[in-house]
């Protein structure tokens, strides 16, 4: 992050979720959060500090940056994901099978079931330098 007293706040990284054009409202919203989340458990510098309010009343840190939502063909994700493992860049996934499991033990034994080239995706989440992101994103279009 590069900052001045004065000068608005940029950051040198990114945080991106691409999701599938073809998922409701509701699978999108889902989607989003279960791969955020992954980022944040794994990631302890894209969490900021935790918030209060005028009376004192704590509430939990955040990311400190801003979330970039993207939306893709299943194409699209695919070669995304290639292109983020070839770069090595922190990421997580969530594939058409984790709408049926109902529990964390069935999700990743479902993820597991199946090599990386084969994933089913619906959602990626990755962060890393801005440049990289970038294109890992190439062909991926902001969510409306």
């Amino acid at each position: 992050m590069t900052t001045t007293d004065t000068a608005p706040v940029r950051f040198d990284t990114k945080i991106v979720v691409l999701l599938r054009d073809d998922l409701e409202t509701w699978q999108r919203l889902n989607v989003t959060a279960f791969l955020v989340s992954g980022l944040g458990s794994e990631l302890p510098e894209v969490i900021g500090e935790p918030y209060a309010d005028a009376d004192g009343t704590p509430y939990l840190p955040m990311f400190r940056q801003p979330v970039l939502v993207f939306e893709g063909t299943k194409e699209t994700l695919t070669a995304a994901h290639a292109r983020a493992l070839s770069r090595a860049l922190p990421r997580a996934v969530f594939t058409t099978e984790l709408f049926t499991t109902g529990n964390d033990r069935d999700n990743r034994a479902a993820v597991r079931a199946v090599g990386a080239g084969g994933l089913d995706l619906v959602g990626l989440a990755v962060h890393g330098p801005r440049n990289a992101v970038d294109k890992v994103l190439k062909g991926a279009r902001m969510h409306p």
